[in-house]
């Protein structure tokens, strides 16, 4: 079976073993302590579906604004009615497929990049996607006194979140094609790619040690607050501007044993997103709120406000972008052409979008048979 390159199977362990200090914490201490629990504005009632819990993974990103959502209006819980929602949040992909494996979570939301990393290490036995979440949301922000227009980029200090990760391997994939020569994994090139951890880049940025930062919501409205200024909107890249940042993956062991409990998950993200779309103002609000209750601090409003809108939220996981992410991987050299054939189990998710009247979605031929 294909394997993501050697060079980058170490740095990616040493991304998991470096996790920053959130992670470790919520690792640490568990998922859905009873001070977690007590936080929820709906707690479990009824009759407990195949399980009396589902651990639920998810980022402090805008990008998982259905996690944010569904778990603070309570969303999720509902459709689990006796079945205790705990969760857990994460600050890299590696870090989450780690807890996937070893159990400490069952389902969570994730990047495309990670999801085909676990799967592809796992010599596709770990995880399935089984569904979207979030398309957008991902910016390139420059100091504007030293870059003023693309090709300004030659030659300066540019700032992704990790080695490898989603927003890593895009703008590999846009150095290529400016035709410029970076070193995948050293980072030394044309342009000098810096992995900088979210939550240090605005610091970085004010100091000068970067030039700029290709980075998803809301780091990007964070570098604009500080004087930055967005020259490119990732969507602007992709057929119809739509391209995955965010999908729902399951542990293929959690999967066959709780199928309800997977479905009732699905049931509440498609609810969410249904929600968010329809409420766009109270659901940016919710999502802030549980960002403050997640990392202690809320979001100001000339930051989320223009983060929230560039995101669009969607139960469709745009497959055919994942299987593109993954050829960019692929010519950066981080990852041998893999097989991901069974990836994605989209059939929870169809049977749930049928009960609410919707279509089934497409996993471009890469759905388990």
């Amino acid at each position: 079976m294909p394997a993501i390159r050697s060079s980058f199977a170490r740095r990616s362990l040493l991304a998991v073993t470096a996790l920053p200090l959130l992670a470790l914490t919520a690792t640490a201490c568990g998922y859905g302590s009873e001070s977690d629990s007590s936080q929820e504005n709906v707690s479990a009632k009824g009759k407990a579906l195949s399980a009396d819990t589902v651990k639920i993974g998810y980022f402090g990103n805008l990008t998982h604004g259905t996690a944010l959502v569904g778990r603070q209006q309570g969303i999720l819980q509902k459709e689990l009615k006796g079945t205790q929602a705990k969760y857990a949040t994460f600050n890299a992909g590696p870090a989450e497929i780690e807890a996937l494996n070893a159990g400490s979570i069952d389902i969570g939301w994730i990047g495309p990049s990670p999801a085909i990393n676990g799967y592809t290490k796992s010599q596709s036995k770990s995880l399935r996607i089984i569904g979207g979440s979030a398309s957008g949301g991902v910016k390139l922000v420059v100091n504007p006194k030293k870059i003023k227009s693309l090709d300004d980029v030659k030659g300066k200090k540019i700032a992704t979140p990790q080695l490898g990760n989603t927003q890593d391997v895009a703008f590999l994939n846009w150095i290529a094609e400016k035709g410029w020569k970076v070193d995948a994994n050293s980072g030394k090139g044309d342009v000098s790619v810096v992995r900088t951890d979210n939550k240090i880049t605005p610091d970085a940025y004010k100091s000068g040690s970067i030039d700029g930062a290709w980075v998803p919501e809301p780091t990007a409205s964070k570098l604009v607050a500080e004087g930055g200024k967005a020259i490119l909107d990732e969507a602007d890249l992709w057929p119809d501007k739509k391209f995955v940042i965010t999908n729902i993956i399951v542990s293929q062991k959690f999967l066959k044993a709780h199928p309800d409990v997977v479905e009732a998950v699905l049931r509440g993200s498609v609810k969410t997103n249904k929600w968010i779309n329809a409420n766009r103002d109270e659901a940016k609000a919710a999502a802030n709120k549980q960002l403050e209750h997640d990392s202690g601090k809320a979001l100001p409003a000339e930051i989320i406000d223009p983060a929230w809108k560039s995101i669009t939220f969607t139960d469709d996981p745009l497959a055919s972008t994942l299987d593109t992410e993954a050829a960019h991987a692929v010519k950066a050299g981080l990852l041998e052409k893999p097989d991901l054939a069974g990836i994605y189990d989209l059939r929870p998710l169809d049977k749930v979008l049928a009960a609410e009247g919707g279509g089934k979605v497409d996993d471009a031929g890469l759905g388990v048979k």
